[in-house]
């Protein structure tokens, strides 16, 4: 991205970055996933601890419940769960596991590769703004 700069237009930006996003492997995807907290591990990140703030008040049996879900989703997907949690309760997350939990793995790649580019969207208006 900072080679194809400078841009003029935030709206540059996020077509730059749709357009690296849409040349990624399969293998650079997880690459991108495997650099996020999982929901409600702490995280040395601002932007991240920011996003999942929805989980700081989550009590105990629910933060243990994504504990755990997000253990069998990553034995069954082989990456962790990723959600764009930007204004989403624990509550909401955990229910978001619990349904991609379901999925096969080709459907559940391609749904967690959407929410890292939601993710990544936002914090490049986050730098925009900057």
């Amino acid at each position: 991205m900072s080679a194809l700069g400078p841009f003029s237009h935030a709206g540059d930006v996020h077509a730059a970055a749709r357009r690296a996003l849409a040349s990624l492997s399969d293998a650079d995807w997880q690459e991108a996933f495997a650099a996020h907290p999982q929901i409600g591990a702490k995280s040395a990140s601002q932007w991240s601890t920011e996003e999942q703030s929805g989980v700081n008040g989550a009590d105990a049996a629910v933060r243990s419940e994504l504990a755990e879900l997000n253990r069998a989703y990553f034995e069954k997907f082989g990456f962790i769960f990723i959600v764009c949690a930007t204004g989403k309760s624990a509550p909401e997350m955990l229910a978001l596991l619990k349904l991609r939990l379901q999925n096969d793995a080709a459907t559940e790649l391609h749904i967690t590769a959407a929410e890292q580019a939601r993710i990544t969207h936002l914090r490049l208006d986050k730098l925009l703004a900057a």
